[in-house]
């Protein structure tokens, strides 16, 4: 019956690693497979130093700052609200889009102001700050 516990690899599909380092009876004891003496011999020395990569590595213009993976949100303005919908619409990502008001339905939409909202809409899928969120209760 076949099961987790009885499969096996085919025979020579893995090689056992080489364990140095573990006495001198392993055959790979003392010096460790590094030689005697020189700065490849030592501990703390990058495999990239060795390979002659380091300046290189060094060379290359690094991308700096950070990149978050959270989508930035799409602000709309309530004066745009007041002047692009009329009473009783839904403002909605797709509405905002057709209207173009914001590049994508897909991202994050959020209305942002201070001023007063003069229509009467309801707002679906969208995030707003508390001074809207005040207005619409």
């Amino acid at each position: 019956m076949l099961s987790l516990n009885t499969i096996k690899q085919a025979k020579g599909a893995s090689k056992k690693i080489k364990r140095v380092g573990r006495g001198n009876a392993s055959g790979h004891g003392t010096y460790s497979t590094r030689g005697q003496k020189g700065q490849k011999s030592r501990s703390g020395v990058s495999g990239l130093k060795r390979l002659g990569m380091k300046k290189q590595l060094l060379q290359i213009p690094k991308a700096r700052g950070f990149k978050s993976l959270q989508p930035k949100n799409q602000v709309v303005s309530i004066p745009a609200i007041n002047k692009n919908f009329k009473d009783g619409e839904i403002v909605n990502p797709e509405n905002l889009a057709i209207k173009d008001l914001i590049a994508s339905s897909a991202l994050p939409v959020k209305i942002l102001g201070k001023e007063k909202l003069t229509v009467k809409v309801k707002f679906e899928g969208i995030k707003m700050s508390k001074s809207v969120a005040d207005q619409t209760k």
